[in-house]
């Protein structure tokens, strides 16, 4: 894997949680879905655990973009930065069910894991 295919497979690991919140949270009742939502029913504990952690993907998002991106132009498709993304990808993509089902310390773990591949990207731009 590229660069740029770790930068979209991170987009689509966005949707795919932003999906997940969705159905965890209205089910697969389209008439809420697709509705004014002016009265969402109340968070089930898991999709409050979903909905933290799409939040928490979101607030990532930013600093992991800025730096792949900076990396892209700097090293290439292939470069140092790679393999601090790929770290990056893979925890977040564990993130998700361990935060989904309420696993506390692997889920520190794997955030932890992705913090240390953006880490890892940052110093293959300043070296």
């Amino acid at each position: 894997m590229d660069l740029i295919d770790i930068i979209l497979y991170t987009l689509a690991l966005y949707v795919i949680q932003l999906f997940l919140q969705e159905v965890s949270h209205y089910g697969l009742n389209l008439g809420q879905i697709l509705g004014s939502r002016d009265n969402p029913p109340e968070l089930n504990p898991t999709a409050a655990r979903l909905d933290r952690a799409r939040n928490n993907m979101l607030e990532a998002l930013p600093i992991f973009l800025g730096l792949a991106l900076s990396a892209l132009v700097l090293q290439g498709r292939t470069g140092p930065a790679v393999s601090g993304a790929t770290v990056f990808l893979i925890a977040r993509i564990l993130y998700v069910p361990l935060y989904g089902f309420g696993v506390p310390v692997l889920r520190s773990v794997a955030w932890l894991t992705a913090m240390g591949g953006m880490l890892q990207m940052a110093l293959s731009l300043v070296s």
